[in-house]
């Protein structure tokens, strides 16, 4: 039987729902529930509009499913088939991706000015997030309150958007489109329902996503391209590099940069945090402040920062964590690889390059220059880290225990 040690339910392990054992296991034997029936009634269901955002990370990984270029963006396929098979919208999580950083650059900056609890770790990988819930829960502080880019998303739709529109927002169902298994524990966690509903009703993976586009008949490789819906598809660089590890701390630095120096930055590439090694760290000099950073990926080198942290010897202001090695562009959900292909291909740099390359191509790089993400303030929020963006867009969390 395939199940944890000791006839236990999952429920009551430490697991943190990332999913690499299904990635890994050697006989197929693991499998991930699966949601795609819920999401194929609500597109059935002429009552509710149904609104897909799809995450940075899925477009540089879904066509290996198709035998396409490992590595390829092929986000124009993608919004084509979810038009095709119903989603009355499709948005682009690098929008909230964007908003994520307006609070979580907001947050580091007060917590820098005011005597906050740091480090500062970033919280939006669900996998790390539960990982520190249950293995270190008395630093539990050090978390940015942040929700992720996933569930501010569907806050902010179901918020300030139905508001705008006139929709109801029992009426609406966003469905989240990941890389990452955690993300459907993490529509189920408690603070996550800013509108009296459901954040994000239903996650599905990449794998999920490519097995509904089959069954609907699309032929994937052969679609043309179409563009994101508005007003929420609009995304900046620095919120598409959110897929690879590094890229949540280079996208924070962009803006907290200029936001302390009160100047435009020659170069918003900070190479630094880049790359597939397990811990990187960094130190620049912003306006007299020598700002130390850290960014880790996977489990084993989060426990090597956070044992850090709890010894009282963590040099770093700031930290980003990612629960997969390599960040959501490794994520439990991607498309599974023959070992022939995981040992000869480099899968996890192909996808962060893809990812980095449309960042450089894009003409806005950085997030508080996203003339969405000023609409939604001007509009709603007010102003990033104010009492309505408190409410919306930042959660709570709670130890867990760790079982034995």
């Amino acid at each position: 039987m395939v199940m944890p040690a000791f006839d236990r339910k999952i429920s009551t392990t430490d697991c943190v729902n990332c999913g690499q054992c299904r990635v890994f296991c050697p006989t197929g034997a693991i499998s991930i529930r699966t949601n795609m029936d819920e999401v194929w009634e609500a597109l059935a269901d002429s009552n509710v509009r149904v609104v897909a955002q799809v995450a940075p990370a899925v477009r540089v990984a879904v066509g290996d499913h198709y035998g396409l270029t490992k590595g390829k963006s092929v986000m124009g396929k993608i919004v084509n088939a979810l038009h095709l098979m119903g989603f009355d919208e499709v948005y682009d999580t690098s929008f909230s991706a964007d908003l994520t950083i307006m609070e979580e650059g907001t947050e580091l900056l007060n917590r820098l000015q005011n005597g906050g609890t740091l480090p500062m770790i970033t919280s939006c990988s669900p996998g790390w997030v539960k990982y520190c819930e249950h293995y270190y829960p008395d630093q539990i502080s050090h978390l940015s309150t942040c929700k992720s880019p996933q569930q501010m998303f569907g806050a902010t739709i179901k918020t300030w958007y139905a508001k705008k529109m006139g929709i109801d927002p029992e009426k609406i169902v966003v469905v989240g489109i990941m890389p990452c298994t955690a993300k459907k524990f993490e529509t189920k966690r408690d603070d996550q329902s800013a509108s009296g509903y459901p954040d994000v009703d239903i996650a599905l993976t990449t794998r999920e996503l490519a097995r509904m586009i089959e069954s609907a008949g699309i032929y994937f490789k052969h679609l043309p391209d179409e563009e994101f819906d508005n007003p929420l598809g609009e995304g900046t660089g620095a919120a598409v590099i959110f897929g690879a590890t590094g890229g949540v701390m280079e996208a924070a630095l962009r803006t907290a940069v200029e936001t302390l120096t009160g100047k435009a930055l020659d170069n918003v590439d900070f190479t630094d945090v880049r790359g597939m090694d397990g811990v990187k760290e960094a130190e620049y000099e912003v306006a007299g402040l020598k700002l130390k950073v850290a960014v880790a990926s996977g489990t084993a080198n989060a426990h090597t920062l956070m044992e850090q942290v709890k010894a009282g010897t963590s040099p770093y202001h700031f930290i980003e964590i990612m629960g997969c090695p390599g960040g959501c562009i490794n994520g439990g959900g991607q498309p599974i690889q023959h070992a022939v292909v995981r040992n000869f291909v480099d899968l996890k740099n192909r996808r962060a390059a893809a990812l980095y390359d449309a960042d450089r191509k894009l003409p806005v790089r950085k997030s508080h220059e996203s003339e969405a993400i000023k609409t939604v303030y001007t509009e709603f929020f007010g102003e990033p880290g104010s009492h309505l963006a408190h409410e919306v867009l930042h959660t709570s969390y709670k130890a867990r225990p760790k079982y034995k």
